[in-house]
């Protein structure tokens, strides 16, 4: 169990979320990443509310759409009430304007859905950085500092031969497709060799954002082969 001395010296962190199973699993990443810890959940903004009125919370990971109140009109209103928590935005929609509303609410990150252990875990890290940076600055490079430990990194150089757009493809094909896929079956909706679909398929599982699983054949192709899932 985790003692109240841990918790005081660590980000304490309220998962907001509908869904159980999501709920969960956030909370779980939470206590992965060291100097941070989970300190309830809750599946409506009313549960929110009356959680933040019990525990102190540094941080809300807050899924924006809830059954009963919008993310940001929930944010807003907290801080009409004078909660001051950062928020991490969590949401699968990409309208910019959302995200400009934000910003004037306390929204420090935007995590798209889906999304793996190891993106949640960089925009915690970066957050925390933030966090940290107290007192007076002594000038403006210091405060651009700080705020440059919310932005995350610029995207990776993909390998050589590999190419954004046919990425984002197999990335698509693969989410949608509910049991996984193999490099054949990848291969064949996306319009390429199997090959290079196996090449795509092994930098998701190195970038974390996949996963492979055997899967034996069937008769009369009794070989092993692999099937792809989107990283969880």
């Amino acid at each position: 169990m985790t003692s109240d001395t841990t918790h005081a010296k660590s980000i304490r962190v309220l998962v907001v979320e509908d869904d159980p199973v999501a709920a969960d699993a956030h909370v779980m990443y939470v206590g992965r990443v060291p100097g941070f810890v989970a300190v309830g959940k809750a599946h409506t903004g009313a549960e929110a509310r009356r959680a933040l009125e019990r525990t102190p919370v540094d941080l809300l990971l807050l899924d924006l759409h809830l059954p009963d109140v919008h993310g940001l009109h929930l944010a807003r209103s907290l801080r009409a009430a004078g909660h001051h928590a950062d928020v991490i935005a969590v949401t699968s929609a990409r309208d910019l304007a959302v995200v400009r509303e934000g910003v004037s609410l306390g929204v420090v990150q935007y995590v798209l859905k889906p999304f793996t252990f190891a993106t949640l875990r960089d925009r915690l890290v970066r957050y925390a950085e933030f966090h940290a940076a107290v007192g007076e600055a002594s000038g403006q490079d210091e405060v651009d500092r700080a705020l440059a430990a919310l932005r995350a990194p610029g995207p990776a150089a993909l390998p050589k031969g590999l190419s954004a757009p046919t990425l984002e493809r197999v990335t698509v094909t693969l989410r949608d497709s509910a049991e996984g896929l193999t490099a054949a079956g990848v291969a064949e909706t996306v319009g390429i060799s199997r090959i290079t679909a196996r090449r795509y398929l092994e930098h998701l599982v190195d970038a974390g954002r996949a996963a492979r699983r055997p899967q034996y054949g069937t008769v009369g192709r009794p070989e092993l082969q692999y099937r792809w899932v989107t990283g969880q």
